[in-house]
């Protein structure tokens, strides 16, 4: 028998596909990791696992101990089933700014989620930097209050330490290491990282390159002209996320929000694919790469997760 103890077990392993009807005629190979396949429906799955794993082993989380994040959702939602096994009350703090279906799932996962009103003149279903600060400053202070483990995505080295150890490496057991670029959406950088860190230990002469918005690549040393762009999970004009070592960024892709939606809404009706915006920044971006190379990139997370919005209208 084959049975997993729980749905922790069910994070990771995910598919590799060709995505050879969405290049038709374009050359190259372009593969994509269906990260939506995980049990919460994206690839944050496997960085909730890995925080909460390692701070258990470090002593940093006590047991019983309630566990707070800020979150976009799905760091949110991968804490919610990983926290309801493992028995942790766990707190999400998140922008009125991201799709509710999020709260709605993170909720029906045991969580309790606490919104946040964006700030003056930010759109909503558009989080910008100032929305995100606020989302930051509220988290801090609920820390603070209950006594609380933080998951600190942005800052845990457990959210490299997923991508590195099994993301990365799965990509080239998949490849058996016949991959010539990656590129992935920064959100808290960690999915880059750990991938790009894992890919070149194995060939240096991977290409790894961050996918940005069109008018908030400030990581590319731009200025955020454009900072409520729609493109949600990422591209908070943060102009540096400390877990990226930038000695293993190739270049950096811009997308606009045209494009990333484009891209998606083409994923589900040529390869059956229904995804969110930054999947569809993914597959637009690494479109760019092909020239005849095999370009890897992720499906972040499900478009289920995206109905209340106007990428699926």
């Amino acid at each position: 028998m084959n049975i997993s103890s729980s749905a922790i077990d069910a994070i990771g392993g995910t598919p590799l596909v060709e995505l050879s009807r969405f290049t038709r005629g374009l050359g190259g190979c372009l593969l994509a990791k269906l990260e939506y396949l995980n049990p919460g429906g994206s690839k944050k799955d496997r960085v909730a696992r890995q925080i909460i794993e390692d701070a258990e082993q470090d002593g940093t989380l006590r047991p019983g101990q309630p566990v707070v994040e800020m979150t976009s959702g799905n760091t949110g939602t991968g804490l919610s089933i990983v926290c309801a096994v493992k028995g942790y009350p766990f707190i999400a703090v998140m922008s009125k700014g991201n799709s509710r279906e999020r709260m709605r799932m993170m909720s029906a996962l045991g969580a309790e989620v606490i919104l946040v009103d964006q700030a003056e003149g930010s759109v909503e279903g558009q989080v910008s930097g100032a929305d995100l600060e606020r989302v930051n400053a509220e988290t801090s202070r609920i820390v603070i209050e209950r006594g609380a483990f933080r998951a600190d995505q942005f800052n845990h080295q457990g959210n490299f330490r997923a991508h590195y150890l099994h993301t990365g490496r799965e990509i080239l057991e998949q490849t058996e290491g016949k991959v010539d670029a990656f590129c992935d959406f920064a959100g808290s950088g960690g999915t880059f990282a750990g991938c790009a860190a894992a890919l070149k230990e194995y060939d240096p002469r991977i290409k790894c390159y961050v996918v940005e918005p069109s008018g908030s690549a400030v990581l590319a040393g731009n200025d955020a002209s454009r900072p409520n762009h729609r493109i949600q999970g990422g591209g908070y004009s943060m102009p540096h996320l400390p877990l990226i070592h930038t000695e293993h960024i190739d270049g950096y892709l811009t997308v606009t929000d045209e494009e990333a939606i484009d891209a998606s809404r083409a994923l589900a009706r040529l390869e059956g694919i229904f995804s969110g915006f930054s999947s569809g920044a993914n597959v637009a971006a690494a479109r760019q790469l092909l020239a005849g190379r095999t370009v890897v990139t992720l499906i972040n997370d499900s478009g289920l997760k995206y109905l209340s919005t106007d990428l699926w209208r």
